[in-house]
C-alpha cells in the first residue's frame, strides 16, 4: 500500500530531475566555446574609478614640469617616477620624484620630491634634440629603465637605456633589432614611423634575489614603415612587441616579438597609439593603455592582454600581405571615455600601492606638451582582482 502510494511521488521526482538535468546541460550548450575559452584565457580583473587630479602648472628646481609621459613605482619607498618628454629643449632630459597621497577615496596630492638629469655614456646631460624620452620602468636592481620613442624627422633615433636611479646615468644600451632602425644600406624604407616608436615599456619578473635576471618588454605606439606600406588604419594597427631578457653579464637578449592587435580608431582620429603598458605579476599578463585624439577630444581605453599561443614574429620582414599570424589575445577592461570626465592627453600608467582592502591601484597621468590649454592629469583605479 505505502509502495504503491509512494511510487507516483517517486516518479513525478525522477521526472522532474532529469528536468533540472536537461535546463543544466541546455544552458551549459548555450555558452559559446569561444566565450568559455575567453574565461579561461583572462584574469578575473576590473576596474574602480576613484578620482582625478590635475597637477597645478610650476617650475621645480629651474625646470618646467610638464611633458609627464609615463610612471613607474617603487615599492620600498612608495614614491613614483615620472618621465619628462621634453627633448632637452626647455631642461635637460629628466625624470622627477613624486609622492602621490592616495587613499580608499582617491588622490589628494601630488607633490614634487626631485629632479634627475639623464646622462649618456660620457656623463653629460643630453644636448637639445637628441633624445626622446617616452617609457620609463623601475628594475628589481634599483635602476631604471628609459625608452626614447625616436623622432626620425629630428634625427632622433629610438632607443632603450638603463640609468642610474640617484645620478641619471647611463648604465646600459639595450640593442634593437636593425629592422626598427633606418635603413642606410639601401633605399628601401624601414623602421619607426616619425615620432611612433617605443613609448610603452615594462620590467617583469621581480625577485628576491638582486642578481638574478629580469624580462623587459616594449612596443611601438604604431606600426613599422614596412610593416605599413599603404599607411591605412588596419595596418597601422599591427604593432611589434619585443620581449627581451636583461640578464647581470653580458648583453639583454631578444627573445620573442609578437604582433600587438591595436584597436581600429574612430572615424574622426587624428592620432592614435599604444602608449603605456604594466606587466603583471602573473607571468605573461600586461595591462595596455590605447590613446586616441579626434575631433570630439581625447579618448583612452585600458586592456587585459596574454600571449597565450601568440606566434614569434621576429622572423617576420614584414607583416604586410601577412594574413596567418596569431596575435596576443586582449581584452578591454575599461573605455575612458564613460567615467564622464573630460580626458587629457593619457600616456603614462603605473601599478601603485595596495590599498587596505588589500587591491592594487592604477595610476595614469597625461602628458600636457607643456601646453597652457592642457593640464597633467592624474587617475588614479582600483584594480580588482581574483587572482
Amino acid at each position: 500500500m505505502i509502495d504503491r502510494l509512494l511510487k507516483p511521488i517517486f516518479t513525478r521526482l525522477s521526472v522532474l530531475v532529469l528536468s533540472l538535468c536537461l535546463m543544466v546541460m541546455m544552458s551549459a550548450c548555450g555558452t559559446s566555446p569561444q566565450v568559455m575559452a575567453e574565461q579561461r584565457m583572462f584574469l578575473d580583473l576590473s576596474l574602480d574609478y576613484l578620482g582625478e587630479y590635475q597637477l597645478p602648472k610650476q617650475t621645480y628646481q629651474d625646470t618646467l614640469v610638464g611633458g609627464l609621459s609615463d610612471l613607474t613605482y617603487n615599492p620600498q619607498t612608495n614614491r613614483f617616477y615620472a618621465v619628462s618628454d621634453d627633448r632637452s629643449v626647455n631642461a635637460p632630459a629628466r625624470f622627477y620624484t613624486l609622492n602621490l597621497n592616495i587613499t580608499p577615496a582617491g588622490l589628494e596630492g601630488v607633490t614634487i620630491e626631485s629632479v634627475t638629469f639623464l646622462k649618456n655614456e660620457q656623463g653629460q646631460t643630453y644636448p637639445k634634440d637628441t633624445i626622446d624620452p617616452e617609457g620609463i620602468s623601475l628594475s628589481p636592481r634599483g635602476t631604471v629603465f628609459i625608452s626614447s620613442e625616436g623622432a626620425i624627422a629630428q634625427g632622433i633615433l629610438p632607443f632603450i637605456k638603463e640609468y642610474d636611479l640617484k645620478s641619471g646615468q647611463t648604465r646600459l644600451n639595450v640593442p634593437l633589432p636593425q629592422r626598427y632602425l633606418p635603413n642606410t644600406e639601401d633605399e628601401s624604407l624601414q623602421g619607426i614611423q616619425d615620432n611612433l616608436g617605443f613609448e610603452p615599456l615594462t620590467v617583469a619578473g621581480f625577485s628576491l634575489i638582486p642578481d638574478d635576471p629580469f624580462r623587459l618588454f616594449t612596443a611601438t605606439e604604431s606600426a613599422l614603415i614596412q610593416d605599413s606600406p599603404d599607411n591605412t588604419p588596419e595596418e597601422n594597427s599591427r604593432l611589434r612587441f619585443l620581449h627581451y631578457v636583461i640578464n647581470p653579464f653580458g648583453a639583454p637578449v631578444l627573445v620573442a616579438e609578437h604582433l600587438y592587435p591595436l584597436d581600429l580608431p574612430p572615424d574622426d582620429a587624428l592620432y592614435y597609439g599604444l602608449t603605456a603598458m604594466n606587466a603583471l605579476e602573473k607571468e605573461g599578463y600586461f595591462l595596455t593603455l590605447e590613446r586616441t585624439l579626434g575631433l570630439s577630444g581625447f579618448g583612452a581605453k585600458i586592456f587585459q592582454v596574454t600571449n597565450t599561443n601568440a606566434n614569434d614574429t621576429s622572423n617576420f620582414k614584414t607583416f604586410h600581405g601577412v594574413d596567418q599570424i596569431n596575435p596576443l589575445q586582449k581584452k578591454l577592461l575599461l573605455d575612458l571615455t564613460e567615467l564622464g570626465i573630460e580626458l587629457d592627453n593619457l600616456e603614462g600608467m603605473a601599478l601603485g600601492p595596495h590599498l587596505p582592502d588589500g587591491s592594487r591601484t592604477l595610476v595614469l597621468v597625461s602628458d600636457d606638451n607643456f601646453r597652457e590649454e592642457q593640464v597633467t592629469q592624474f587617475l588614479v583605479f582600483r584594480l580588482n582582482s581574483q587572482v
